[in-house]
């Protein structure tokens, strides 16, 4: 059994994610239940759970604010939340997993059984803290971006992504000094993540930054190619709005 809290201010919300966890995740105990940060507060470091359900927006404040005033602990977190746009990058940023309201019970579910298959929270721990340093930030100086390989996490630099490859429901990542990253993500969750000032879609299977554009090649439909010498097909839907960002630049 995971022992669990739920950190919610709705009512109804709270009901409902108590009633969705008894149909998809029995394994899931929740111990305690609060409305509000300072309850919450209360509650974790009474009950040390470990895990949370906590909401981002709460009367008395934000679910970052409670993570701020708990401080480290043993535990995991799933963030839920009905909008803002802003929390949500800063969570996508970091790899937290969390919950669109109104909550689905396939996606609690798959919440869920990533937490159970988490070998370790440290890596979690790790992450929350990467996540309150982005919140703080406008969502534009995002510099650096937590990446999920397996039960790891790889923070890298966002600048130092050359491009992305589509892989399945997967992703690889190809970084300068020759790294590569297999990360358990679509290729379109980050196309709509990272910066669109600095990457773009030029196939279906590649994402690239221009950033990382040493050279052009209008051979054979075009190609462009990338600081660590990969010639990246250019689809011809693809060829105008790239050509037109490669004159911008």
């Amino acid at each position: 059994m995971i022992n669990a809290v739920i950190i919610e201010d709705e009512k109804k919300s709270m009901e409902v994610l108590n009633a969705l966890l008894k149909n998809h995740c029995p394994d899931i105990n929740i111990i305690g239940t609060a409305d509000s940060v300072a309850s919450g507060v209360e509650l974790i470091k009474k009950a040390s759970p470990s895990l949370i359900f906590l909401d981002i927006e709460m009367a008395d404040g934000s679910g970052f604010d409670l993570l701020e005033k708990v401080g480290s602990g043993n535990y995991d977190v799933i963030f839920t939340t009905a909008s803002d746009a802003h929390a949500l990058k800063a969570i996508k940023y970091s790899a937290i997993d969390y919950l669109l309201k109104p909550i689905d019970g396939e996606e609690l579910s798959a919440a869920c059984d990533k937490i159970r298959n988490r070998n370790s929270s440290d890596a979690s721990l790790e992450n929350l803290r990467f996540l309150l340093q982005n919140f703080k930030k406008p969502s534009e100086q995002y510099s650096k971006i937590t990446l999920p390989t397996g039960n790891a996490y790889e923070i890298v630099n966002v600048k130092d992504i050359i491009r992305c490859e589509a892989d399945g429901s997967y992703t690889t990542f190809f970084l300068e000094n020759k790294k590569k990253l297999l990360v358990s993500a679509s290729l379109k969750h980050y196309e709509d993540l990272l910066p669109s000032e600095d990457f773009i879609r030029v196939h279906h299977a590649h994402l690239i930054n221009m950033n990382h554009v040493v050279r052009y090649l209008k051979t054979d439909g075009g190609y462009a190619v990338m600081s660590d010498g990969t010639q990246i097909e250019i689809s011809r839907r693809k060829k105008d709005a790239f050509v037109q960002r490669l004159n911008k630049a």
